[in-house]
């Protein structure tokens, strides 16, 4: 009988997708399996994957080895030994196969080698590791290529991050840095990045991977802190900096200011710092503001079970609960505290924006300072490039400037942050009642502890149904 062999067909890269390259390797595979009088009973394909990476699983490879250890084929045809293996861990297992069964066959095209016979295995070996130095090589050379043009801050290529047009990766998608710019202020407005993650995902915003149910928490914060915003050039997710200390500035139009891009970072930054772990996320709008106006627990919203949509009955209402380790003793229905609440958290702010002359953008005032800074590192760095000093003193002088740079960027960062929360926070007033609910309710939050520290609720009596707003007491600051 016939012995019953698979294909192995693999080329890396497949910029067109058309599979013509495999399409290839396949036909020459199959005539030399008529020669040797095989049987192909199967063909197994990686298109366009790498055997090199080491993060990249060849599922038809390890389709084929699983195939091979159950005997369901006798052995294996492929174009070159390097289509099967670039590293010799790979190379490896299908030895091991072939030790536990002798009698596989093993060809390919352009060479002949046994691998059943300790000399095939020895410039199997060989072959493998040559393979891999000469991948090793191109990678090497394939990545200076990319430092040489992100130090000229020319683009990598590949597709267009989002908020840049797909078609030029230097030119702006207005629909997309819209959207970027308003995720940013609602960030700033503390809604959370996971608010932000579900609306993009209804709306087809952030370019989400084919398939993917629901985007990334970390691709959404990338895309709005991405240095790219600001033009920076990036390699291996760090800023470039050139030989004066400044960062590199890429070829394609920005999207942020420096002082827009800064703030967004360091917010996120300092959400992370104060809540590790913790969700921001909340249901009700005055969760952890409004108290029991008897012991003064903080009360929690719960849901009415009984609600359907269309009845008459309250959604929520405002517990005080024992389980918390309150009095029980107090509760209201949900929604007209809430309207209440927000009218006249509305009002109070309309009241100040028209009492107040609202300042214009301030420039943060040691931006001079920075400059200084930065430029005496670029001027150390040349001195000891051209010889004047030698690296000792370098060594000596740099840190101490360094550490001052860094410092004052940070304080930047937060002057920039507090500077657009403000703003942020400020354009409540302009809000109608609607506008306000509709709001993610993080971002109602804040509205409302920019003008109360807390909402006490007052017991309403027994046999009490009308609600009677005199006891809802707002804490103004």
């Amino acid at each position: 009988m016939a012995r019953k062999v698979g294909v192995y067909t693999r080329i890396s890269r497949d910029d067109e997708g058309e599979a013509l390259g495999v399409a290839r390797q396949q036909r020459d595979c199959e005539r030399l399996a008529d020669l040797r009088s095989w049987q192909v009973v199967k063909a197994y394909e990686d298109n366009d994957v790498s055997a090199f990476k080491r993060n990249v699983v060849r599922d038809e490879f390890e389709l084929m080895l699983k195939d091979l250890r159950a005997g369901l084929i006798d052995g294996i045809v492929a174009y070159d030994l390097d289509r099967l293996a670039r590293q010799p861990r790979d190379l490896e297992r299908l030895i091991e196969i072939f030790d536990e069964r002798p009698r596989l066959e093993f060809a390919t095209v352009t060479n002949d080698i046994n691998l059943g016979t300790p000399d095939g295995r020895t410039m199997a070996r060989i072959m493998v590791a040559f393979a891999n130095k000469s991948s090793h090589d191109a990678s090497r050379r394939i990545k200076r290529k990319h430092l040489e043009l992100a130090q000229q801050g020319k683009d990598s290529g590949g597709p267009a991050p989002y908020g840049w047009q797909r078609e030029d990766r230097t030119k702006v998608d207005s629909k997309a840095a819209e959207a970027i710019r308003e995720a940013q202020r609602e960030i700033l407005a503390g809604v959370r990045i996971g608010t932000i993650r579900t609306r993009w995902q209804e709306q087809g915003l952030g370019n989400p991977r084919a398939g993917t149910k629901r985007m990334a928490h970390h691709h959404v914060e990338h895309i709005l802190t991405n240095p790219r915003l600001v033009g920076y050039r990036t390699y291996h997710g760090e800023i470039l900096h050139g030989d004066d200390g400044r960062p590199i500035m890429g070829d394609w139009e920005p999207i942020n200011t420096l002082e827009e891009w800064e703030a967004v970072c360091a917010a996120i930054a300092e959400r992370k710092q104060k809540r590790p772990g913790k969700s921001l996320a909340r249901k009700y709008l005055l969760s952890g503001i409004a108290r029991c106006g008897l012991c003064k627990t903080k009360i929690r919203g719960q849901i009415n079970q009984q609600w359907k949509p269309g009845s008459k009955a309250t959604k929520f209402s405002y517990q005080c609960s024992v389980v918390n380790g309150g009095c029980g003793k107090v509760g209201r229905t949900g929604e007209p505290v809430d309207t209440l609440i927000a009218q006249l958290v509305l009002e109070e702010q309309r009241a100040r924006a028209s009492a107040t002359t609202l300042q214009g953008e301030q420039r943060w005032p040691r931006e001079t300072e920075l400059e200084q800074v930065t430029q005496d590192i670029a001027q150390l760095i040349e001195a000891e490039r051209s010889k004047q000093i030698t690296v000792a003193t370098l060594l000596q002088l740099l840190p101490a400037k360094e550490r001052l740079r860094d410092e004052l960027k940070l304080e930047r960062a937060r002057f920039y942050k507090e500077q657009k929360q403000a703003e942020a926070k400020n354009n409540a007033a302009e809000l109608s009642i609607e506008e306000f609910f509709a709001l993610p309710v993080e971002r109602q939050q804040e509205i409302v502890l920019h003008s109360l520290s807390a909402v006490i609720i007052h017991p309403a009596g027994r046999g009490r149904r009308k609600f009677d707003p005199s006891l809802i007491e707002p804490v103004w600051h």
